[in-house]
């Protein structure tokens, strides 16, 4: 008798651990909240080199539109030094919600639509909260000097990476020539940052490059760094 009771009572067990589990599997998970603060986008752009006026004349149109839309904070296109088929969009905007919208404007989709076209790769757009960005509307523009960096810290360093990123960020506002200096984290990979430098002008660059905290930030990246430091020059596109 008592062997039956055991029985009866861990099958019990057993189907209510089951129902639990299947009510677990059923239960919807909620969407995460939407980043708060300023949203950065930095959006990768590579064309066929036989398409660069193409390309130069369409991302042009986009910026000018984009720069009208509720919401938008600054958008600037830059053109790689040396490989001038390549692009970077750079956008701020007031918060995740109008940033958004803009994806789903025609401005937008027809961007996207042409690129694809003339496209050497997929368009690569990096989607950031601000870490050290420094004031929204530091001067840019004609003639200026632009290093975009992509750094990437193995997850378990991600704190140490954060705290190395934000020195690097408070110091280089700092140097003499600089205009603009932002640490951005991305908002679906917190161990990636990229870091969006402007300069008067590129020996203001060379300078930064060769600085104390500079060096002290690549000796300090080198053992928590995920991948090859990606550091890329560019001029803005009047």
């Amino acid at each position: 008798m008592n062997i039956v009771i055991r029985f009866f009572v861990a099958s019990l067990a057993l189907a209510g651990a089951s129902l639990m589990e299947n009510a677990s599997a059923q239960t919807p998970t909620q969407p995460p909240a939407p980043p708060e603060g300023n949203i950065y986008a930095v959006t990768y752009v590579e064309v066929m080199p036989t398409a660069k006026a193409q390309a130069v004349a369409l991302l042009k149109t986009y910026r000018e539109t984009t720069r009208k839309e509720d919401g938008n904070l600054r958008a600037e296109l830059v053109q790689r030094v040396g490989l001038g088929h390549q692009f970077v969009v750079l956008e701020a905007w007031k918060d995740f919600k109008t940033f958004e919208a803009h994806g789903k404007t025609g401005n937008a989709i027809l961007m996207r639509d042409k690129i694809a076209e003339i496209r050497n790769a997929p368009i690569d757009q990096r989607v950031h909260t601000g870490l050290s960005a420094g004031p929204i509307d530091a001067a840019t523009g004609r003639g200026k000097f632009y290093v975009v960096t992509h750094v990437d810290v193995i997850p378990p360093r991600k704190d140490d990476g954060v705290a190395a990123v934000k020195t690097l960020g408070e110091e280089s506002r700092k140097n003499d020539g600089n205009l603009r200096f932002e640490i951005l984290q991305q908002t679906n990979r917190p161990n990636h940052f990229t870091v969006v430098e402007v300069w008067k002008d590129e020996k203001s660059a060379d300078r930064h490059s060769m600085a104390p905290a500079t060096r002290a930030f690549r000796d300090m990246l080198a053992p928590m760094s995920g991948a090859l430091y990606d550091e890329r020059m560019y001029r803005a596109v009047n």
